[in-house]
């Protein structure tokens, strides 16, 4: 079943409201999500509705909470988000580092005491929307990466985004989990019972799992297995990827003080963090100096000869860009799994089920 983009975010907007998050606060989400439903990134979209509940159900999640600015400076900023949803604040944290940055050249806020803020090129984005550079990492709640030669997880899938702006070009923008997929892309896998690609997700004795059902029991478990570090099976790559989710791990979480997931205890709170660093090329290039070059660099990039001429070479944020024409043409797919669960959550949540009339 496909439905319109609108219908999706007014279903997250009215849910999200209906547990008590503010409207503002409730319409930046339900943005933050569809968007990357368009962007075809499923994992990170309405589907996180479910898990949302989840969370609040057992107390995990605070949604009527105002993010307090804890530390600033002309740069710099800590803003600690109360414990609840990552989207609204890490919104407001990326239009601070970029206001920063268009009034001195740069501009860096680190988030504390967050939630899972979907999907992290959505932030670099809103720098490149503004003509600035952006760079967004984040930590995140279910430990599931072992480290090189590990069998137990001690790491999360760690994502980083980066973007930026050109003049006549769509902005480069890398949107990546630093292990080999996110945890929820093999959720979305279970929802259609698609099996996964090998090199996804081990168990504790380094044995590929390819049923998502079982994969996410494995990951769910930290004693046994979990993700693959960014580069796969191969020790050499995927030690390189687990150094970059160290990397991340330190800017998004130990810089604002958020804490380390493998460190915490049953019960405590989740306080995930996220690091928004913007700058404006004006602070080191002539105007329009930089936009000319990245236009260079992009057109040169697209201009290489394909292996396959059926296939032209893409720049990072070419497939999210085709994804959301697709879908904004033919609508947002939803699986019929999923379907039922949103049924579920609005009727739990005492707000109507808006998803009644799929498209065809």
């Amino acid at each position: 079943m496909r439905f319109p983009a609108a219908a999706l975010e007014e279903q997250a907007r009215g849910v999200l409201a209906a547990w008590g998050l503010p409207p503002h606060a409730a319409t930046t989400a339900a943005e933050v999500m569809v968007d990357a439903d368009l962007a075809g990134i499923d994992s990170h979209g309405i589907s996180m509705l479910p898990t949302y509940e989840s969370l609040r159900g057992r107390g995990d999640l605070v949604l009527d909470v105002q993010p307090t600015t804890v530390r600033q400076n002309d740069v710099t900023a800590v803003v600690d988000a109360g414990g609840g949803l990552g989207h609204p604040v890490a919104v407001a944290a990326m239009g601070l580092a970029c206001d920063k940055a268009a009034e001195h050249g740069v501009g860096t806020v680190a988030v504390r005491n967050s939630h899972h803020f979907g999907a992290t090129g959505y932030y670099a984005r809103l720098a490149a929307g503004r003509g600035l550079i952006g760079l967004v990492t984040s930590s995140a709640r279910t430990v599931c990466v072992p480290p090189t030669r590990g069998a137990v997880a001690r790491l999360a899938t760690n994502p980083l985004a980066f973007a930026a702006p050109a003049r006549r070009n769509a902005p480069f923008v890398l949107d990546m989990s630093t292990s080999t997929v996110a945890v929820n892309k093999v959720k979305v896998h279970g929802y259609a019972d698609r099996p996964l690609p090998a090199g996804w997700v081990l168990d504790g004795a380094g044995v590929p799992v390819r049923d998502p059902h079982e994969a996410m029991d494995v990951l769910r478990n930290r004693d046994e297995g979990g993700l693959t570090p960014l580069g796969g099976t191969a020790e050499m790559s995927s030690h390189k990827g687990y150094g970059l989710a160290v990397m991340v791990q330190v800017l998004a979480a130990t810089l604002s003080g958020a804490s380390f997931g493998a460190l915490r205890s049953p019960g405590d709170p989740e306080d995930i963090g996220h690091f928004f660093l913007a700058l404006d090329p004006a602070a080191f290039r002539d105007a329009g100096a930089f936009l000319d070059d990245m236009d260079d660099l992009i057109d040169t990039l697209r201009a290489t000869p394909p292996v396959d001429p059926e296939l032209p070479v893409l720049v990072p944020g070419d497939p999210e860009a085709a994804s959301r024409a697709e879908r904004r043409r033919d609508g947002v797919p939803v699986p019929e799994v999923l379907h039922t669960q949103l049924r579920g959550v609005c009727e739990r949540a005492g707000t109507p089920f808006l998803l009644t009339d799929p498209i065809g």
